[in-house]
């Protein structure tokens, strides 16, 4: 049994038991999360797609920790201006992993 979920504004396609990395949740470490905005349900072949949600669908998450990303180099550069600019960018992220599929 597997379904697409909406986390964070990411699209997630998950299964009961497993770790997901989503950008950062609100929720303190070890809280449990539920997410309604659930788009399809596969319980074994039988596919419920919703329009835009399936009703009555639901995940429930537990969040294991906070983390950052990798550290990604922004450089700018304009040529024979003098010009460059450079920045670095670490996205925050959360480790949920997926206790129960419902509906």
């Amino acid at each position: 049994m597997y379904a697409i979920v909406n986390i964070a504004g990411q699209q997630v396609k998950v299964e009961a038991g497993q770790s997901v990395y989503v950008h950062r949740l609100p929720q303190d470490e070890g809280e449990t999360v539920e997410f309604g905005e659930v788009l399809l349900v596969d319980n074994e072949g039988a596919v419920s797609v919703g329009k835009p949600h399936v009703s009555g669908a639901s995940v429930t998450a537990k969040v294991v920790n906070h983390l950052k990303g990798d550290k990604v180099i922004v450089f700018k550069k304009k040529r024979r201006k003098g010009y460059r600019v450079k920045n670095g960018h670490r996205q925050l992220y959360s480790k949920i992993e997926i206790e129960s599929i419902n509906g």
